[in-house]
């Protein structure tokens, strides 16, 4: 980390290899096509990389990481203001042995209609396994803030799943 934060180019390529699938789910999950989560992986490489230097904890490269993967991906969403109407590959997004894809597909989709904040929290806590106290520094919320937001998503996704059916 420090020979990467100093410069050298192949001491940072070899710390982001690490974690470029992890950028690559959670920018998928926003933009929903790979070219658009490609280019975000691209895009968070670059930034990172020229400002490495500014890391000043470097065992939360990855938490810093993920909070400029949420800002690219925002950012895209926002300048294209649409989402792309067609049905990837949920069960890879979920990561789902395919016991129920169904279930996978219709939870995909109602965490597709949560807002920017609650999506954040609902894919940090529960696909990349964050705490609470990272996710309130990757998204640099207040830790109550973070818990609220997660407790809110969750009743929201309950109710949507009982409107569906989906609900056990």
């Amino acid at each position: 980390m420090k020979k990467a934060q100093k410069g050298n180019d192949k001491a940072f390529i070899k710390i982001f290899q690490e974690y470029e699938e992890d950028i690559y789910r959670m920018a998928f999950v926003y933009v929903k096509n790979q070219e658009d989560a490609l280019d975000i992986v691209q895009e968070v490489a670059y930034q990172s990389f020229k400002k490495i230097n500014t890391l000043k904890q470097p065992e939360y490269f990855k938490t810093w990481l993920m909070r400029i993967t949420i800002n690219c991906a925002v950012n895209l969403v926002k300048k294209n203001k649409k989402v792309l109407q067609f049905k990837p590959n949920f069960e890879e997004i979920i990561a789902s042995d395919d016991d129920d894809v169904l279930l996978s597909i219709t939870l995909q989709e109602l965490i597709d209609n949560l807002q920017y904040d609650e999506k954040s929290v609902v894919l940090l806590k529960f696909f990349q396994n964050y705490t609470f106290n990272e996710i309130s520094e990757v998204l640099e919320i207040p830790l109550g803030t973070a818990k609220s937001v997660l407790y809110r998503a969750i009743n929201k996704l309950r109710k949507e799943l009982k409107e569906t059916g989906s609900y056990e």
